[in-house]
């Protein structure tokens, strides 16, 4: 399934800025200029427009314009709350290189005590997995990832070491539109003190994180582990 239009002007914009060729304080092109660069209706660049406002790239001023707005981000790696990329999110401002590797990958039924923990139904068939990502092949993150089978269907362990989410949009054509997050501190655990790099800390950054497709059902439910130095949230906040 194709991208949606606003989505991938809100990427060549974004790509733009980063890039330079919109640098801070610069006014981006009007809103007539976008609509007849990308062919599209004024909506769908208003759209692009307000992701890019809300990730902080830019400011709507009323009766001006679009202003790029300076980025005061140290170079440190943080995650976006508003965006659903996961490491994705971490680096994509960043010229670093990730990888991830596959180190559990099965299927199991929901028992009651997952159905209490992921909100999946009892019996329910899901693929269990544990992913390592890496960043500049430092192990930063740990991935433990419940995939509802009967909507992540035929995924397998070279899927899992790529994107899950390009494949579930763009090869099964389902709509990923919402999600719902739980941070927490909690204490290490076995598994994460052994594939974790965490020094001298005892503890790890918690996302709990149930993802849904358009039509309100829940396909997915993961437990991010991170270390410290990853667990960084910058969200943008408006006055009106």
């Amino acid at each position: 399934m194709a991208k949606n239009k606003f989505s991938e002007i809100y990427e060549v914009l974004k790509e733009e800025i980063l890039d330079g060729k919109y640098t801070s304080n610069m006014m981006l092109p009007t809103e007539l200029q976008l609509i007849e660069r990308f062919s599209c209706s004024r909506n769908t660049v208003r759209r692009a427009i307000s992701q890019l406002n809300t990730e902080g790239y830019v400011q709507s001023i009323k009766g001006k314009g679009v202003v790029v707005l300076e980025n005061s981000c140290s170079n440190d790696f943080f995650l976006n709350m508003h965006n659903f990329k996961g490491v994705e999110s971490i680096v994509e401002d960043k010229k670093v290189n990730t990888a991830t590797s596959v180190l559990n990958f099965s299927k199991i039924l929901i028992d009651n005590k997952l159905s209490k923990k992921t909100g999946f139904k009892v019996g329910s068939e899901v693929y269990y997995l544990h992913r390592l990502r890496y960043i500049d092949n430092i192990p930063k993150i740990l991935d433990i990832n419940y995939f509802l089978c009967s909507i992540v269907k035929d995924l397998d362990v070279s899927i899992a070491q790529g994107s899950i989410y390009k494949y579930i949009e763009e090869c099964l054509g389902t709509k990923i539109v919402s999600s719902r997050k739980i941070f927490k501190i909690e204490k290490a655990t076995e598994l994460e003190l052994k594939t974790l790099p965490l020094n001298d800390y005892n503890c790890v950054g918690v996302i709990k994180n149930s993802v849904y497709t358009d039509d309100g059902k829940l396909f997915e439910y993961t437990e991010s582990k991170h270390t410290p130095e990853t667990f960084v949230f910058m969200d943008v906040t408006q006055r009106y």
